[in-house]
């Protein structure tokens, strides 16, 4: 698979730039020339859709080039690497880099802990014991750049159920209620903003694959109900995208098995089953980079962290960045192989959180 490379001028950021720009929000960063234009277009609310995993390779695979979502398409867009929920979701709330808000995968391992924590659920990656309730946002505080707003728009989230208590917040259980609370949200008085995430097509393919029948009908699903959405809120200007995307998944190693590679970390894999982050013991960084590389080598790309980083995978600020979360390599998935890191991994047949095809994400602009 062709490995696509984060590119700040064209990547998810850009898009909360552009929106924080709109909403007189703090912004240092680029935006995106036709957003901003079709942000002028004088719409009385503006609602920013967050389909979790609808990138480009699930659509292309699942709907026809003449549906309304693929034909609204406006640009190609790049997530953020590793391209995954935490850090793709985290970027895109914030306006920061994943070097600048440390979000970077669903594991990551604290040295002041000496274990690796799923920063969601704030417990154990390995073993599931909870850990500190609210520890990880406490060690990686953010705040979404719509609630430092200057505008006259009112602020709104749409979220499933688990979703951190906001003010103006509205909950939805199925993709009916997604799309009616949105609605309902619209004809509220006054100007409106709307962030709103759906967890679907996501959840459905990492069940049963990209281009599984189950996976085809809740893209056609979100399809055909932003469409009545669009038909019924003709105030609105819906910004739709997407966290990254999705791909087929091929084949599974159990790394957390492998004894001989695991006995030369200072701590078991974490990070992400397409970016495995590992944290090697003193003077044994060689040994692992051959070992890794001789056995795994076919199917993930190691990469010393400090390379990533000086290539700007990670945008942002590298002196006040949050590097040591990363650990020392990471691996990069190039085929369609993913890894569990624990006895806790899940078998998923659809997977992301690589540099390959679930890089990339659609702008679209509908209403």
């Amino acid at each position: 698979m062709d490995l696509i490379k984060p590119d700040f001028t064209r990547n998810i950021i850009n898009i909360s730039a552009t929106l924080a720009e709109f909403l007189h929000s703090p912004n240092a960063n680029p935006t995106l020339p036709d957003l901003a234009a079709a942000l002028k277009s004088g719409h009385r609310n503006v609602a920013l859709l967050v389909l979790d995993g609808m990138g480009i390779n699930p659509l292309v695979r699942n709907l026809p080039a003449d549906s309304f979502l693929r034909r609204n398409i406006a640009r190609v867009l790049t997530s953020v690497f590793p391209s995954t929920t935490t850090n793709a979701t985290t970027t895109i709330q914030t306006n920061t880099y994943p070097m600048e808000h440390g979000w970077f995968g669903w594991s990551l391992y604290f040295e002041e802990l000496h274990r690796a924590v799923n920063i969601f659920e704030d417990i154990d990656s390995q073993t599931g014991e909870p850990i500190e309730r609210g520890y990880s946002r406490r060690a990686l505080p953010t705040v979404p750049f719509y609630r430092r707003t200057m505008s006259e728009h009112t602020v709104n989230v749409v979220v499933p159920p688990f979703w951190r208590d906001e003010p103006n917040r509205y909950v939805w259980t199925t993709i009916g209620e997604f799309f009616g609370q949105i609605e309902a949200v619209c004809k509220k008085d006054g100007p409106q903003f709307i962030y709103a995430y759906c967890t679907e097509p996501d959840s459905v393919m990492h069940r049963f694959g990209v281009t599984s029948p189950e996976a085809a009908g809740v893209l056609r699903t979100l399809n055909d109900g932003l469409e009545t959405l669009v038909k019924n809120t003709p105030d609105t200007l819906f910004v739709v995208t997407a966290d990254h995307g999705q791909v087929d998944v091929g084949g599974i190693f159990e790394i957390y098995k492998d004894g001989e590679l695991c006995s030369l970390l200072d701590w078991p894999p974490y990070l992400e089953a397409r970016a495995a982050a590992f944290k090697v013991k003193p003077g044994c960084r060689e040994k692992f980079e051959n070992m890794f590389r001789e056995k795994y080598g076919a199917d993930f790309l190691l990469l010393p962290v400090e390379k990533l980083i000086a290539e700007n995978y990670f945008g942002g600020d590298l002196v006040n960045g949050h590097a040591r979360l990363l650990g020392d390599c990471i691996a990069v998935g190039v085929t369609d192989k993913i890894m569990h890191l624990s006895p806790r991994s899940h078998p998923f047949k659809g997977h992301h959180t690589s540099l390959t095809a679930e890089m990339e994400v659609p702008l679209i602009l509908l209403g």
